[in-house]
């Protein structure tokens, strides 16, 4: 079995190596935008169907999380943390497809995800406060913690990428270890309790999203209830 840290190269597009985890992440996308625009293509107000009710249920759970998350109007931050929830947990569900890695698997794919987030908490911190304010909240409550508050900006991300690799990676390994050794039917159990772990860290995912955001966001609004008037 390869190493969990090197990713088959499947072809090349003029000098640029395309590897496994890549196209799978691809497809997942593929299938999400053709999955997304059929069953939202005859949405009813009345009698909808039950494609249209489970989505509407996921909405509305998601946007009531980041509510009680964040603290603020949902709206702004759904797209992205349901396309982050929805993304990875299809991701990390792909794995139960016979010969399929998770792209959620390699630390590229995981690095770029931390990097979305990484960039959106910098985003809403700055749309909220403007950027020089936000850039002196983390000199707050002294310039002593400037070096410490940059520090965590950047160790937050890190711990995600880590955080999804190491789980995803070792669940997608010892099923295909067990697979290997015992045949077809054996790994069922594992396999279920790799969807149970697939969820779990999907939700985890989003929900420290929403915490590294709403903590940009609270940071501005104390602020700005600071300043006098």
């Amino acid at each position: 079995m390869n190493s969990p840290l090197e990713s088959h190269i499947v072809f090349t597009i003029g000098s640029v190596p395309v590897a496994q985890p890549v196209i799978t992440t691809w497809a997942i996308m593929a299938a999400l935008v053709t999955g997304s625009w059929w069953a939202t293509r005859r949405l009813r107000v009345e009698h909808p169907s039950r494609v249209q009710a489970a989505l509407e249920m996921i909405v509305e759970t998601v946007t009531v999380q980041i509510r009680e998350t964040i603290g603020g109007a949902p709206k702004p931050y759904l797209p992205l943390i349901g396309t982050l929830f929805i993304f990875l947990l299809v991701a990390n569900w792909s794995s139960l497809l016979p010969g399929v890695e998770p792209p959620t698997a390699t630390l590229e794919t995981d690095a770029a995800l931390a990097l979305i987030v990484f960039a959106a908490t910098l985003w809403f911190g700055v749309r909220a406060l403007g950027l020089r304010r936000y850039l002196a909240t983390f000199a707050m409550p002294s310039a002593f913690m400037l070096p410490i508050n940059l520090v965590e900006l950047f160790t937050r991300s890190f711990s995600l990428t880590v955080r999804l690799f190491g789980n995803v990676m070792s669940g997608a390994f010892m099923i295909g270890v067990v697979l290997s050794l015992a045949g077809l039917f054996v790994p069922i159990p594992l396999m279920a309790l790799e969807m149970l772990t697939g969820a779990v860290q999907a939700y985890i995912f989003g929900a420290l999203a929403m915490v590294f955001i709403g903590s940009a966001i609270s940071e501005a609004s104390d602020n700005q209830q600071g300043t006098p008037a």
